[in-house]
């Protein structure tokens, strides 16, 4: 089984399953020079969000730290502790980023490929 992001044009296989730690991210490169940060929750749900914060600046969402807040996955990040709703990618600490622009992931689509024909 292979795990596989929507880049906005089609399916691109990323990795194998296997090869995801549960509560442990990793960085990906799409084409078009795309950072997302992937991650594998202890629950087996992936999410597949922008790996640049939007409040440093430094890709680095991929090292954050996975939790909840009531029953929404949340993603911590490492530089200033900011938490990303995994569901929506709204931060849930501050409405903007530094910049003025809203404080809100690109969340990508993710999915399990088990290999068979996609429908």
């Amino acid at each position: 089984m292979t795990v596989q992001i929507h880049d906005g044009t089609r399916w691109r296989t990323v990795c194998a399953l296997t090869d995801l730690e549960p509560g442990r991210g990793v960085a990906v490169l799409l084409p078009g020079s795309e950072q997302v940060a992937l991650f594998r929750d202890r629950a087996g749900e992936l999410y597949a969000v922008d790996n640049l914060d939007p409040f440093s600046g430094a890709p680095v969402l991929s090292r954050g730290l996975l939790g909840n807040r009531g029953d929404k996955p949340t993603l911590i990040s490492p530089m200033y502790k900011q938490v990303y709703d995994l569901t929506d990618g709204r931060c849930l600490d501050e409405d903007t980023a530094p910049d003025g622009a809203p404080a809100v992931l690109r969340r990508w689509p993710v999915r399990v490929h088990t290999g068979e024909r996609a429908a």
